[in-house]
């Protein structure tokens, strides 16, 4: 769908540049999803690897993000041996809907409660991002972070139209829960893509 070089501006890695590939295709369709332009694949959206990678290797970033629309409804195993060999670490984000193909560094995984995770993603992810969108998403939360590894990162991030009512939950519970940690959509507070 597109590719542009900005900042990571939500979960663990907030704040350090990347190189973004936004893969269309989407069959999770949450209802507050902020780029539904990338539920649906035409024939025009199709690049050649090398192309991609060419654009990745004009950019300053050692990090690589593939994301969506759903980017796992697509085979990235040869686009991610392809950029890094090219010396990128490449991470993914994910719903888990679709089960993982390719090399990656760095897995974040944001179940939706739209469509059911496949059970991997709970063993094999380096963050569990949650948006919160009303209250019962905090129990859901709890039920997501039983089921992965200690060593992954958990975090909470508001629903960004409900931002300013949520936030401030967030904020408590994770004083009262301090496994998790918040994050914003710095990108947007900052007007980048």
């Amino acid at each position: 769908m597109e590719s542009f070089y900005s900042i990571q501006g939500e979960g663990f890695h907030s704040g350090k540049p990347a190189y973004f590939i936004r893969l269309s295709g989407c069959d999770v369709n949450c209802h507050w999803c902020d780029v539904k332009e990338s539920w649906e694949i035409s024939k025009d959206q199709y690049m050649h690897i090398d192309d991609i990678v060419k654009k990745v290797s004009k950019a300053c970033a050692d990090i690589v993000v593939i994301t969506g629309g759903e980017p796992l409804m697509h085979d990235l195993t040869i686009l991610t041996k392809t950029l890094k060999d090219n010396d990128k670490k490449v991470h993914i984000e994910t719903s888990g809907t679709h089960s993982l193909k390719g090399d990656y560094d760095w897995i974040c995984f944001s179940p939706k409660k739209f469509k059911e995770p496949l059970e991997d993603f709970f063993s094999i992810s380096d963050e569990l991002k949650v948006i919160i969108y009303n209250r019962s998403d905090f129990k859901w939360a709890e039920e997501l972070s039983k089921k992965v590894s200690q060593k992954t990162e958990l975090i909470m991030q508001p629903e960004w139209s409900k931002e300013e009512l949520i936030s401030p939950l967030i904020l408590d519970y994770i004083k009262s829960n301090p496994k998790w940690r918040i994050s914003v959509q710095t990108h947007k507070y900052l007007n980048v893509q």
